[in-house]
């Protein structure tokens, strides 16, 4: 399965105003990087979502989530986020705390 080109579409133009993103086929999809960091991207029909590696139980338990792992060795602070919870505003919340934890990395 190829991934969702609708959802890359919706994050392109939520990013699209924000300097300091650049777009990267990753993971058999695409990952938008903010300074050169992987943010958030698209992995078949789900949103990746990066996230505070303290903050990964808590963003677990909110509808929809579940943890990103391609290895069978899970990383913390990697979220995949189904359909449903991208819907509407949800998706700009989710890029929104992507973007919250990058912001706090150094720049590559």
């Amino acid at each position: 399965m190829a991934f969702d080109e609708k959802l890359a579409k919706r994050i392109r133009q939520a990013v699209a105003k924000r300097k300091g993103f650049t777009e990267k086929q990753m993971f058999g999809g695409v990952a938008f990087l903010f300074s050169g960091n992987m943010c958030v991207g698209v992995h078949k029909d789900a949103l990746i979502a990066r996230v505070d590696p303290e903050d990964t139980t808590s963003a677990l338990k909110m509808a929809h989530t579940r943890v990103f792992d391609l290895t069978g060795r899970p990383m913390k602070g990697w979220i995949l986020v189904g359909p449903a919870g991208t819907k509407g505003a949800q998706l700009a919340s989710w890029i929104a705390r992507s973007v919250r934890f990058v912001e706090t990395l150094p720049a590559k």
